[in-house]
């Protein structure tokens, strides 16, 4: 009984979340940045890894 009120408390505030971040959130598909940018020439930027040791 507990496991099963403990997922269903988790699910609601997970689609709580969901419901929450899609009315909040503008989405425009054509600014967004590119999930994949293999072969695009952007350079990677950001990151860790992106920073050059002088």
């Amino acid at each position: 009984m507990t496991r099963k009120l403990t997922v269903g408390i988790a699910l609601a505030m997970l689609a709580g979340l969901v419901m929450f971040d899609l009315a909040t959130a503008t989405l425009d598909p054509f600014a967004a940045p590119a999930v994949f940018a293999l072969g695009s020439g952007q350079a990677a930027a950001g990151a860790h890894c992106a920073a050059m040791p002088e």
